[in-house]
């Protein structure tokens, strides 16, 4: 199985976006979807953008991320 995190774009230049992972920062892709903007939040598969997520679910996503931190941290 594998799980996905949203990314924020933060900058895209000659079709590579630049994605934010909480401030861990990693290259995509943009060729599946080149319409992308910065600011989106973006799923993330082989290296290239192949989706969009709506910020609302994207931070909903991001803070059961944290919440499981929190809790494996306490383990």
């Amino acid at each position: 199985m594998c799980l996905s995190v949203p990314g924020q774009v933060l900058k895209i230049r000659g079709g590579v976006a630049v994605i934010d992972y909480k401030g861990e920062l990693r290259e995509a892709g943009t060729a599946l979807l080149p319409d992308v903007k910065e600011g989106e939040y973006v799923i993330v598969s082989a290296k290239m953008i192949v989706q969009r997520v709506p910020e609302d679910e994207a931070e909903a996503v991001l803070a059961l991320w944290d919440k499981a931190d929190e809790v494996a941290g306490d383990a």
